[in-house]
This record gives structure tokens, sequence and C-alpha cells, in this order.
């Protein structure tokens, strides 16, 4: 007889004809209507867009289940006397109807908290508000090179709940969780990262603080068998230390520390008792910039336990950037073009340029998660030579650099442009052999794209189109 997830069939039996909300129509929660249909809940959905807003095949399955729905504003009104609430990553915890709820009695989660519960596997699990996709799928690809049997997933790959009946006890789950999946959960991972902590998502988040608390919940929950790996050149993630239960391992780009894993020079090395040893040469990897080299070295902690040394440094010589994080699009009469639709946020878009040794014309600007541009400006009147700027950030980040380049006293040709399209013309117009073209927003992607992906796959698009 096979292996059977004893806690999934607990789940199932407890989940008939129970009354389960679904808040958010988004990519996880779909897998889980089919779920919880066939094992005979009654589903009720919530979204806040309109039904014109919802796809028609959603809509066709809504109506072909007869699953009753509310939509538009207002949407949450009629979310009471449920035994279960599965919320989307983007509605809080915090919304006053959940917390009445959660009173009341009601279980309030989430896809990825119930899978995280139920899996029968270790889990990895890493979060950061800068470099999480491209850790998480540096840990992904070392584990496979290894002949693991493994899942990604969380905010990449696919959504795994609907899978755990098929998870065996020797396979590993790979999460990247950010502080939405993160926020209200009691569980964390077996080996858990923090790449670094700085704002993001202000416009979502009630504070900083509420949103660095979110993300600490990723090792709140382990005990001495676990890890957490802690990037400790940043002042937040290093004094987590403090807080954890679980075994410390610190990664640095700019101390020699005595133990864990540090960027030193060209040279990727671990530390034990004070001594120091090298792994690997960053001129032997694909990828480019400190902030990823910092990223390795998180990815030979994560898997230390788990994988023999020469395996994972073979792994990473392999890597390709992940898509849309400092991914070369094209070479075209000695400019090179790089997508870095992802870097959402200023810190991520001065790790970009700093990857950089070349000249640099910037493309940047989009949705605005009300964050701070002061330390953009100055690092774009350091490593740019032509500012091209789109969307509703663009004015934030022209006044940033406007007062770097008065402190400095220094001139920054500076275009605003009204598309992506316009903007790529005039970085193919201005843009010199042996310089770089980075689209590197800054910003999220929503006040003109459905998200960073649609983002980067038009800025390729545009690319490729120049003649």
């Amino acid at each position: 007889m096979g292996y059977v997830n004893a806690k999934l069939e607990e789940f199932e039996k407890f989940i008939y004809q129970k009354k389960v909300a679904i808040i958010g129509l988004g990519v996880s929660n779909i897998p889980l209507i089919e779920y919880l249909h066939s094992k005979k809940a009654n589903i009720t959905v919530f979204d806040g867009k309109t039904m014109d807003e919802i796809p028609k095949e959603i809509m066709d399955k809504l109506t072909e289940y007869a699953i009753p729905f509310f939509f538009g504003e207002n949407y949450l009104k009629n979310l009471n006397g449920f035994n279960v609430i599965f919320r989307s990553p983007s509605c809080l915890p915090t919304k006053p109807e959940l917390v009445e709820e959660a009173k009341r009695g009601a279980i309030v989660t989430t896809e990825i908290e119930m899978l995280m519960k139920m899996s029968p596997c270790k889990i990895i699990g890493v979060t950061g508000s800068e470099g999480k996709t491209t850790t998480t799928s540096l840990i992904y690809s070392i584990l496979k090179h290894a002949g693991y049997n493994c899942y990604l997933g969380g905010n990449i790959g696919n959504p795994l709940f609907t899978k755990l009946s098929d998870i065996l006890p020797d396979d590993i789950l790979v999460l990247e969780l950010s502080s939405f999946q993160l926020m209200g959960m009691d569980v964390s991972p077996n080996i858990s990262v923090i790449t670094n902590i700085t704002p993001n998502h202000l416009n979502i988040h009630s504070s900083y603080e509420e949103y660095i608390e979110a993300k600490k919940t990723i090792f709140k929950y382990q005990n001495e068998d676990d890890i957490i790996i802690l990037n400790y050149d940043n002042e937040i993630t290093r004094k987590c230390k403090q807080e954890a239960n679980s075994k410390v391992i610190y990664f640095s780009s700019k101390e020699k520390l005595d133990d864990g894993y540090i960027v030193d020079g060209n040279m990727i090395k671990e530390c034990e008792d004070k001594l120091r040893r090298h792994i690997l040469n960053t001129k032997d990897i694909k990828l480019r910039g400190i902030h990823n080299f910092e990223n390795i070295c998180a990815a030979f902690a994560a898997t230390k336990t788990l994988v023999d040394e020469s395996i994972a440094v073979q792994a990473i010589k392999e890597f390709n950037a992940v898509e849309h994080r400092l991914e070369f699009v094209r070479d075209l009469n000695g400019v090179k073009w790089y997508n870095d639709s992802a870097s959402s946020s200023p810190s991520r878009t001065i790790a970009g340029l700093k990857a950089y040794d070349e000249d640099i014309i910037l493309i940047a600007g989009g949705y605005d998660k009300n964050l701070d541009y002061a330390q953009l400006g100055k690092y774009i009147v350091d490593k740019v030579k032509g500012l091209i700027l789109i969307g509703d950030t663009a004015k934030k980040i022209f006044n940033a650099t406007s007062k770097a380049m008065e402190a400095r006293n220094v001139q920054l040709p500076i275009y605003y442009c009204e598309t992506l399209k316009e903007a790529v013309e005039t970085a193919d117009k201005i843009a010199k052999k042996d310089q770089v073209v980075l689209f590197s927003p800054a910003s999220a992607s929503f006040d003109m794209f459905k998200n960073f992906a649609d983002r980067g796959e038009q800025f390729k698009k545009l690319v490729h189109e120049i003649s």
C-alpha cells in the first residue's frame, strides 16, 4: 500500500458540507475551487472586481457548479457565518470583515498556509523585499541537480495545495513567500531564508512595522531542529537572530564572518570557526551583480544539509537569470538591452544599477507603492547617462534625481514618455555602442500593465521589433 497523507484525509472529512468562503479569484484559488467542489464543500466566492472584469471561463465554472458569488464594491459585506475562509494573499487578515469572522470562530487561512500545515515533507521557504524569486529558483535548481523530487510554489511555480495527495515524505517543497502570504500564518518552513527587508508594499500594509512582522513569520514557528538563513548586512534581518528559536546561518557581502557564507572579492566562501574556504569564483557564473552573489550564498546555506557541495556548485554555474530579473534581451549595434521588470521598488533598481560597469540608459517608472526614491536618485546620478521616465512615479523619480543632480552640480538628460513603446524608441535613439539599456521600473506595474511579467514581455517584444 502506498503512502497516505493522514492530515489531508482528516481535512477532507472536515470540509465536507462546510460553509467555505473563497476570497479572490487569483491563480491559486481557481484550482482550490475545483478541489473543494469535488469534496462537497458549500462554496461562496468573493472578489473586488466587477463581474465584467472576471474572465468568462471562470464565470462559466461558477455557473456550472452553481456557486454563489459577490463581486465589486463592498464585496465582503455578505461575509458572515462561514466555517473556513480562504483569503487571497492581497486580502490581508486585518480586514474588519475577516477579523469579525475569526472572532466568531471561522478559520481564516490561505491555500499556501494549508499546504504547509498538511505537507508530509520538508519545506524550504524564502522571503525578502528583493531577491526571493532568484534565491528560490537557485535552491530549486540545486535540489533538482541532486536528484530530489521537488515542488516549486508560493509566489512562483504552480499552486500546490491540490497536489498534496501526490507529495511524498521524501519530497521537498520550495516556496517563495510574500509578506501577504506570511501574514497571519502560524506555521513556518523547516528551512527559511530572509534575503533582506526594505520598505515595500506600503500602499497595502498599514505600516512598515506590519510589513516587517509579516516577514518574520517565516521563522517564528520554527523549532531548534530548523534553520533560518539571514542577511547579516541588513540591520533588520541581522537582529532577527534575537527572536529565532532555530539555528541561524548568516550570509554577507560586506563582512568577513566567522561562520556563514560570504562574498569576498570574486570569491564566494564558506566560513566555519573563523576559517574561510573558497567555494565558487563569481567569474564562473552567469548571474550578474553583488545582490545575485548574495542570493547564491543564501542558496548554498539553504541546501548545505541536503546536497553535496560539488553538485550545488555545478547547478549554480549552469543557472541562468530568472525571467524579468536582469534578463538579457538583445545586443543591437553594440548596445545591450536588459529586462528587469520584476524590480518594483527603488532598492531593487539600485541593485540592478550596481550590477553593470557599463554606462546605463535607464527606463524607469510605474505604479506608485508610496515608496521613497531619494536614494535611487543618488544612484541614478552616479550610474546613469540617460534617464527615461514613464508611469505614475515619473515625477517622484524626476524630483529625486533633480535633487541629487543639484547636490552634485551635474546634469543628466531626462526624457518623459507617455508609453513604454515611446520609451523604448527614445532609448534606441540615445543609446551608444557599449552602453546598456536597462528597463528597471523601481515601481509596480498596475498603472499600465496586468503585472510585472506582462510589462516585461511587452518590453522584450518592443526591443525585438527594433530594426
